[in-house]
């Protein structure tokens, strides 16, 4: 159905999926209480629809977070009046951090896209060309490499294994083991595995792509990714709370939104068939949860290490889209998408997917690390932009909890295209 396609629907696909590239099913309880009287922002200037439209959202948001979501954060600029804000949180998590709407968020895949940008900005500098082997910029590290161009990497049609799913490094990833990663080690613990199918053959989405393109980015420019996504992107457009974080986060980072997952008791019946045996996430408990805020992003970097907040991520995705970071021809290339797996309507490009809503297409892109989910998207002008924020994961294989996030995401990116909301079922009386 139509509301299955959404950007949950994909987010769901490649988001738990970036995990273990499989949806997760089944079900178990959340373990969080009912919402908290949070945060909704109204400023004077806005029209009565607005004004409803902002009520709709936030019914929305509460119930997500009385289904069981820790907290969320929404973000809705329609292009035509004040901005829309709303933050709901669970009581249990106030304890660590009261969420706001201006929280630093761990954006998980939609680094990809700021990856993708500064790949095609050296592109127009003619220091690469999409048609360039890898083995061209890194010799020697992927078998096969002067078969697979960075155009395939960039639109994950290369083949190569998505390495979270190397035991080892998910071990990392859920924080049960605290190595810190190199990008190389990255790529030698996927290519261990070999490859899925020929170059260029197929679509399958796979982090492993996007460390390569960091690598590659670093070997043209001779700069740290890191200092070319500041030089090129963040200070540009003063975006003060953006940037690639690696390691393990400060802890007087207190500007930092608090991530939960599931605990190993309620987590295990969401595991999929296939899951190495202990699979949990580390962390301090908290009601049915763990707090991991505190994982290491070593296994993150190019693929999904940044950090940002909803309204600098907006201002990002409306300089994309509005042609301020890219020429004509590279954000035309960036659009230029291939066709993700069977029965999924949405259409992957370079970095950037566009996303078949109930209201109608939209571009960005979803990224998830443990106990954060970011949902970014804008209309083809860049104009309109919708965050949506969600504090956890694997929570959201809980049908209650998914099937509330859902319906707040389809209102949200509704409520950014001006369109009406889709009206929802109430809501199942607790269990």
């Amino acid at each position: 159905m139509a509301e299955n396609t959404s950007p949950s629907r994909h987010r769901r696909h490649a988001a738990l999926a970036l995990l273990l590239t499989t949806a997760l099913t089944g079900a178990v309880a959340a373990g969080a209480s009912a919402a908290s009287a949070s945060a909704t922002r109204i400023t004077a200037g806005h029209t009565e629809a607005e004004v409803t439209r902002t009520a709709q959202l936030t019914r929305l948001a509460r119930q997500a977070v009385d289904a069981g979501a820790p907290g969320v954060i929404v973000r809705v600029n329609d292009g035509n009046g004040p901005t829309a804000k709303i933050v709901r949180q669970a009581p249990w998590t106030r304890a660590e951090h009261t969420l706001a709407s201006g929280d630093q968020f761990r954006m998980g895949s939609s680094t990809k896209t700021v990856v993708a940008t500064v790949i095609l900005q050296l592109v127009a500098e003619h220091r690469l060309k999409l048609t360039d082997p890898v083995e061209t910029w890194l010799p020697g590290l992927i078998p096969n490499g002067d078969e697979i161009t960075l155009r395939m990497l960039l639109n994950h049609t290369s083949g190569l294994f998505n390495y979270i799913n190397d035991p080892d490094v998910l071990k990392a990833f859920t924080g049960q083991d605290t190595r810190q990663w190199t990008p190389e080690e990255l790529i030698a613990a996927a290519v261990g595995h070999g490859p899925m199918f020929a170059p260029g053959k197929q679509y399958s989405y796979s982090n492993t792509n996007y460390i390569a393109l960091g690598l590659v980015a670093e070997k043209v420019t001779g700069h740290s990714l890191s200092d070319l996504i500041q030089e090129r992107i963040a200070r540009p457009l003063n975006l003060k709370n953006t940037y690639m974080a690696t390691g393990i986060p400060r802890p007087d980072n207190r500007k930092l939104a608090h991530g939960y997952e599931p605990d190993a008791a309620h987590i295990a019946p969401l595991l999929p068939p296939g899951t190495p045996a202990g699979t949990k996430f580390a962390g301090p408990g908290r009601a049915g949860h763990v707090d991991t805020t505190w994982i290491n992003l070593s296994t993150e970097w190019a693929a999904g290490g940044m950090v940002s907040t909803a309204e600098e991520w907006g201002r990002f995705d409306t300089a994309l889209m509005s042609g301020k970071l890219l020429p004509p021809a590279q954000l035309k290339q960036m659009r230029t998408t291939v066709a993700e797996e069977p029965g999924n309507p949405n259409r992957y490009g370079l970095g950037l997917e566009k996303v078949v809503t109930p209201c109608g297409a939209v571009w960005g892109h979803v990224g998830q690390v443990p106990g954060y989910s970011s949902q970014n998207f804008t209309d083809g002008t860049g104009r309109r932009t919708v965050s949506i924020f969600t504090t956890t994961i694997f929570g959201l294989a809980d049908p209650k909890v998914g099937a509330a996030d859902q319906a707040l995401v389809n209102g949200a990116v509704c409520a950014m295209l001006d369109k009406p909301i889709p009206k929802t079922a109430p809501p199942s009386p607790a269990d």
